[in-house]
């Protein structure tokens, strides 16, 4: 396999193989970023898309104080950590 460093700028993608990929991205701050980052959803519509119900029911869960921990919200504006959400939702009793 290829060092990331004796990959040249000018080597076409297709020439690459998975590995050399791979460790390409992982070096990159592209690669990074994307690792780094939370999984946000916005609003209700978007908490029952992730709970698989409806918008109503979603408002419900919302208001029991379940995810609190993972809910942001500033006026109408709601944010939700949605790897969070799914675990405590997950460990509600």
């Amino acid at each position: 396999m290829i060092g990331v460093e004796r990959i040249l700028d000018d080597t076409p993608l297709f020439k690459l193989t998975v590995g050399e990929f791979k460790a390409l991205l992982q070096n990159s701050k592209l690669g990074q970023n994307i690792e780094g980052q939370k999984k946000l959803v916005y609003g209700l519509q978007g908490l029952a898309d992730l709970l698989h119900c409806t918008k109503r029911h979603a408002s419900k869960i919302k208001s029991s104080g379940i995810l609190n921990e993972a809910i942001k919200q500033r006026g109408r504006t709601i944010v939700i950590d949605s790897e969070l959400a799914l675990e405590l939702f997950g460990k509600r009793k």
